[in-house]
């Protein structure tokens, strides 16, 4: 499943979750309610996970018959949300994953390149039942994306830009106490780098 899927697919759960729980607000009471200069500290495992595929051209355009396909990899994260009111918040994620790039098509199945990728969001949430047991809420905002720790494989050499992006959210949080809530956290960043393999002579989006 693609992540444009994915997103769509918890979309569209936590759209009907958060209409149930609209329809039941007053019988709800939720043990740590939200309010303005609340900061919450979150500490996840995420999964990051490119929707990659394009094709590998000549410098001068031309197809090559590979596409560039990238590893998806998971590690922890933490963010930051500060409320500027009990249903505004923004947050901050941090977090460093590792990806390898390859280059496949045909016979074609090679390592390229692999590096590490710093991708921070901070984005602005809405959060529209801060009482509820469930706590939905939306976001968008901005990431930036900073490739380091960059390592050519078998023969390749590859730039990649670093650049700014922007992203969608959805989650939830569930109280389990007073103190600590269940988080979930999808979000959609459409980024876009330009790779520049071999000097130029082979060039992709990825």
């Amino acid at each position: 499943m693609t992540t444009s899927k994915t997103l769509a697919l918890a979309l569209a759960l936590l759209a009907g979750l958060a209409t149930v729980t609209a329809a039941h607000a007053e019988d709800q009471t939720a043990p740590a309610p939200k309010a303005k200069g609340d900061i919450v500290l979150n500490v996840r495992v995420t999964g990051v996970l490119p929707d990659a595929g394009d094709p590998i051209l000549t410098a001068a355009g031309a197809a090559t018959g590979l596409r560039a396909e990238v590893k998806d990899d998971y590690k922890p994260t933490i963010g930051l949300s500060y409320f500027l009111s009990d249903k505004l918040a923004v947050e901050v994620i941090a977090g460093t994953t590792q990806h390898t790039v390859k280059a496949v098509g045909g016979a074609t199945n090679v390592e390229v390149h692999k590096t590490w990728v710093l991708p921070p969001v901070v984005s602005l949430q809405y959060h529209p039942f801060p009482d509820a047991k469930f706590s939905p809420y939306v976001g968008a905002g901005l990431n930036y994306m900073l490739f380091y720790g960059s390592k050519d494989k078998n023969g390749f050499k590859v730039k990649l830009d670093d650049g700014f992006g922007y992203a969608l959210q959805v989650g939830a949080d569930v109280p389990l106490t007073a103190r600590y809530n269940l988080n979930v956290d999808v979000k959609k960043v459409w980024f876009d780098t330009d790779a520049s393999i071999n000097g130029g002579a082979l060039k992709s989006k990825v």
